[in-house]
C-alpha cells in the first residue's frame, strides 16, 4: 500500500474530518501500487490519519474515507451505501431521494439518486471508477432496482484523467421515469435531464414555496418545473421561464400529468426576459430565481456575484408590494454570507423595503459535513417586499 506523509501542519484539516488530501500537501510518498489503489495517509510525525483512493494525476491526491485502518475497501463501500440509504429511509424518504451524497456519506466522489424503481449514479474519481462493477452489484443488492443509469458526464472527471461516460449499467431504463414529489407526479428523464435527471435537493424548498406563491408567479430558470408545479397548486397563474425548450417540454408534460391549466411556459434568456418584463411594467406576487451555478471555481466568484446581483435586482423590481422573492444559489464557491450581502446590495439598489422571512438550504437527503464546506452549497432566501 502507498503511504503518504504530509508536510508539517497540513494534517489539521484532515484531523477535523475533511476527506481531501491535496498533492501540494504531501511531503513524500512511500510504497508502490497501481494508481487508484488504497493509500494510507500519515501526519508529518507519523500519526495515522486515514486511508483513501490515490490518484497521482489529480490535484486531490487522496480522498480519505477510512479512518480505522481497514484495508478492505469493497466492504467499506458496501457498508456505507447501506448506512446512507438507512439514514434516508429513517427520515421518511421513499419514492425519490439522494441515497448517497459522496463525501457527506463517507463515499467521496460517488452520488446515487433514487427515482422510483430506478437509480442514477455519478462516479467522479478514479478510485471509485475502478470499483464500478462492485458498486453496481452493491446497489442491486441494496435497492433491487429495475435499472441503473450512469450520468458521469461531468467535466470534473477530466481532472481525474477520466472520460465522461453515460449509459445503462443494469436492467433497463425507460424514456421517462415517474416519481412522486410533494404529492405531485413528475416525469424524470435521467438520460437527458440536468445532473442526474432532476434536482432533488430543492424538494422541501419547493413545498415551502406554496406558502408564498399566491396570485401571479414568475418561475425563472424553471428547468423541469419543480417550483412551477408546486406554485401551481395555490397560484392563480404561473409563468415558467427557461432557455431550454427541452426543459419546457418537461414542464408541460408534468403540468399535464397533474391536470394544471394555469402554467404558461416561456423560452427565453432569463436575463433578457427580466429586463423585458420590467420595461412592460409587469409585476408579480411571487418571483422565483433558481439559476444554475454561475461559477465552477473560486476565481470566478466575483463574476458570479455580479450575475446574482443582476438577476436579483431585476427580480426585486418585478415583485409588487406585499409579494415575495424566492432566490437561490447552488454554488459552494459563493458562501451564504456572500450571497446574503449581495441580496442586501440588490435591495438597496432596487429602492425596495425588504424583509428576509426564511433562509433555507439543501434537503436532508443532501447532508453536509461541518468539516467540509464544499458539501454545503445550496442557499435559498425568501424575501418579503414590504413596499
Amino acid at each position: 500500500m502507498y503511504k503518504v506523509f504530509l508536510k508539517k501542519g497540513e494534517e489539521r484539516r484532515i484531523v477535523d474530518g475533511h476527506p481531501w488530501v491535496f498533492a501540494n500537501e504531501a511531503a513524500k510518498i512511500e510504497g508502490k501500487d497501481k494508481n487508484g489503489s488504497l493509500a494510507a495517509v500519515y501526519a508529518h510525525d507519523g500519526a495515522y490519519l486515514g486511508s483513501g483512493f490515490i490518484n497521482h494525476a489529480s490535484k486531490i491526491l487522496v480522498r480519505i474515507f477510512i479512518r480505522d485502518g481497514r484495508e478492505d475497501a469493497d466492504n467499506v463501500i458496501a457498508e456505507r451505501i447501506a448506512q446512507a440509504n438507512a439514514r434516508r429511509t429513517a427520515l421518511g424518504y421513499d419514492n425519490c431521494y439522494r441515497a448517497v451524497f459522496a463525501e457527506a456519506d463517507g463515499l467521496p466522489a460517488l452520488v446515487v439518486d433514487k427515482y422510483g424503481d430506478y437509480l442514477c449514479v455519478q462516479i467522479l474519481s478514479l478510485g471509485m471508477y475502478q470499483r464500478k462493477k462492485h458498486i453496481v452489484q452493491t446497489l442491486v443488492k441494496e435497492f433491487a432496482p429495475k435499472g441503473i443509469y450512469e450520468r458521469s458526464d461531468v467535466a470534473v472527471r477530466q481532472k481525474e484523467g477520466l472520460p465522461e461516460e453515460t449509459g445503462v449499467l443494469y436492467g433497463e431504463i425507460p424514456d421517462w421515469i415517474a416519481i412522486e414529489e410533494n404529492g405531485l407526479q413528475m416525469a424524470v428523464d435521467v438520460r437527458r435531464g440536468q445532473k442526474t435527471g432532476y434536482f432533488l435537493d430543492q424538494k422541501e424548498n419547493r413545498l415551502a414555496l406554496r406558502r408564498y406563491a399566491k396570485g401571479n408567479v414568475l418561475d425563472c430558470f424553471c428547468n423541469s418545473g419543480g417550483f412551477a408545479l408546486n406554485a401551481a397548486t395555490v397560484a392563480k397563474q404561473v409563468i415558467a421561464a427557461d432557455a431550454s425548450e427541452f426543459a419546457l417540454e418537461n414542464v408541460r408534460k408534468n403540468a399535464e400529468l397533474n391536470g394544471f391549466a394555469n402554467i404558461q411556459t416561456v423560452c427565453a434568456d432569463v436575463f433578457e426576459l427580466l429586463r423585458q418584463l420590467r420595461k412592460e411594467g409587469r409585476l408579480f406576487d411571487c418571483v422565483v430565481l433558481d439559476p444554475p451555478a454561475f461559477t465552477k471555481s473560486a476565481g470566478e466568484r466575483a463574476d458570479a456575484l455580479r450575475g446574482y446581483l443582476d438577476i436579483n435586482l431585476q427580480g426585486l423590481k418585478l415583485v409588487r408590494a406585499g409579494g415575495y422573492l424566492v432566490t437561490c444559489s447552488c454554488s459552494h464557491y459563493v458562501s451564504q454570507q456572500q450571497f446574503e450581502n449581495m441580496l442586501a446590495l440588490a435591495a438597496r439598489r432596487s429602492g425596495r423595503q425588504v424583509q428576509c422571512v426564511e433562509i433555507r438550504g439543501q434537503a436532508p437527503d443532501h447532508p453536509t459535513l461541518l468539516s467540509a464546506e464544499e458539501t454545503h452549497y445550496l442557499k435559498c432566501f425568501v424575501l418579503h417586499i414590504i413596499e
